[in-house]
């Protein structure tokens, strides 16, 4: 008999014929999760079996991991035989008070010899003779007793933990998260994870415009989004001179709006260079002048690649408890401007109309810029044991 941790597999098991596939991704997810602690694992299409020395610490790990929809621990066993279950079920309450109880049994193995009620009926009575001053409670139980009679093993537990749900991180390729440091993108980046999108990450920097402690906050962002992917790759682009340059040739109206069509620009082109699917931001619809329907569809023009906004119909107060709850909230309202804060005129159009963007990008040879930007960029690989401080750290 060994105690065990039971994985509980999220959508994956919507996967049918492919199920095998996301399985192994969540499985390497989980062994780069559980590198520095002695572990185990085992799988088959119902179950993942985690064995530690550590079981409380590989929890904690487990609980970050996309893919997962429970975590249970209890025992795994060999011998089906009810006598055995039960003096394993009786172990396992040894160190727990309740009152009430009931007993659960899911029989996967459909020839095993008894149904899953009386199952529960014969466990349940061998609980009621060996443990004083309890009652079985069908309804509100206080404690469940679980039981799987699996092939060629069972399995007992009652601690239950949540798991993140989603997807394996990278069971839908890579996506490119245009990262600032505010509250939305971060959000976004999360829930793209959580669907099994890899991410790398954009940032758009405007030296001397904004500061080392905004990119050192982008980079604490990524920091704590490592929590759910292990690792991901800050790409970096001093957008300065692009700015400038709108700032002086184009309509001051106009500014975020081309502003932004040279940020998804750059994006997409990196974005391409490292194989990612996808361009991913925090974009809600209706919360600033970018972000009218209007003017996300002259801005996003520009690109080829899928767009996914996964705060776009959610709303701020949504947004603000989802990244509390991730963590990333306290380091997004630092109080460092990013470069879109630091331009933004006062009356930006709210409606553009994409020929007049054009013509205004007509004003400057702004491709040259463009390429000199994607061309200088700094690689910063963010992983969740180190630190990077500087672009020392280069890959």
């Amino acid at each position: 008999m060994n105690e065990v941790i039971i994985i509980k597999y999220a959508e994956l098991n919507t996967k049918g014929d492919n199920i095998n596939y996301f399985i192994k991704i969540l499985k390497n997810n989980i062994e780069s999760s559980l590198e520095n602690i002695n572990h185990e694992i085992t799988y088959d299409k119902g179950r993942m079996y985690i064995t530690s020395d550590n079981i409380s610490k590989c929890i904690d790990k487990l609980k970050n991991i996309f893919g997962i929809h429970e975590i249970n621990v209890g025992y795994e066993f060999s011998d089906n035989s009810i006598d055995n279950i039960g003096n394993n079920v009786l172990k396992l309450l040894s160190d727990k008070e309740f009152k009430t109880f009931k007993v659960n049994t899911k029989r996967a193995d459909k020839t095993y010899p008894l149904e899953s009620m009386e199952v529960s009926r014969k466990i349940g009575g061998i609980i009621l003779k060996n443990i004083k001053d309890i009652h079985a409670d069908v309804h509100n139980p206080e404690l469940s007793v679980e039981i799987e009679i699996r092939f060629k093993k069972v399995l007992v537990y009652t601690s239950k933990y949540r798991g993140l749900g989603g997807y394996p991180v990278g069971a839908s390729g890579k996506g490119m998260l245009m990262l600032s440091g505010g509250i939305d993108s971060p959000v976004s980046g999360y829930l793209a994870m959580k669907r099994g999108i890899r991410l790398e990450a954009v940032y758009f920097d405007a030296p001397p415009h904004t500061s080392v402690d905004a990119l050192n906050k982008v980079k604490s962002l990524c920091k704590i989004l490592c929590n759910y992917s292990g690792y991901i790759k800050l790409h970096v682009v001093n957008l300065t001179k692009i700015e400038e340059e709108i700032l002086k040739n184009c309509d001051r109206d106009y500014l975020i709006t081309i502003m932004r069509r040279y940020m998804y620009r750059i994006a997409t082109s990196i974005a391409y260079k490292n194989n990612c699917k996808c361009i991913v931001n925090g974009e809600s619809i209706g919360q600033v002048a970018s972000q009218t329907l209007t003017s996300m569809s002259a801005i996003e023009c520009v690109s080829d690649l899928p767009i996914i906004r996964p705060c776009a119909c959610l709303d701020k107060l949504d947004i603000i408890e989802i990244s509390k709850r991730i963590g990333t909230y306290e380091t997004s309202i630092l109080p460092y401007e990013d470069c879109c804060t630091i331009f933004v005129p006062k009356h930006p159009v709210i409606n553009p109309n994409k020929n007049k963007c054009i013509e205004e990008e007509k004003k400057y040879d702004f491709d040259t810029l463009v390429k000199e930007a994607i061309n200088n960029e700094k690689i910063i690989k963010i992983e969740l044991n180190h630190e990077y401080n500087s672009f020392n750290d280069i890959l």
